[in-house]
């Protein structure tokens, strides 16, 4: 078995998951009308984004990153967290280096904590 896709309930799923695709280089690879399923540039990876039940968002903006944060691979994480902040996230600390991975967290705006991350041995493979 894989994992087909993972869900994330939100308030405003049609216009997170256009910024996501305008700001991430998702797309859509489903829209229901009510759930947006996007999808990384090979299909790999499937986030879906929906409001459902709409009194059980979680508040993202309060929560830890380290509960729950969804993370991108950057070639260059500080000109991307520019982009991103510049497109409406928010920083959340600065850009780091450990291990040889090198890391930053924005916000995006929805308050969902956005990892972007270069390592030094990627887990994903071209």
């Amino acid at each position: 078995m894989r994992i087909e896709h993972i869900a994330i309930n939100v308030k405003a799923p049609a216009e997170m998951a256009r910024w996501y695709c305008d700001n991430l280089g998702m797309q859509i690879v489903r829209d229901t009308g009510q759930a947006f399923f996007i999808g990384d540039e090979n299909k790999n990876t499937i986030l879906e984004i929906y409001n459902n039940p709409p009194d059980a968002v979680p508040d993202y903006a309060s929560m830890d990153l380290l509960l729950f944060h969804i993370a991108f691979v950057s070639e260059d994480v500080s000109a991307d967290r520019a982009k991103l902040i510049e497109a409406g996230a928010t920083a959340d600390g600065e850009v780091n280096t450990s291990n040889g991975d090198t890391f930053a967290v924005v916000r995006d705006p929805w308050g969902v904590a956005v990892q972007l991350v270069k390592r030094k041995e990627p887990m994903i493979l071209k």
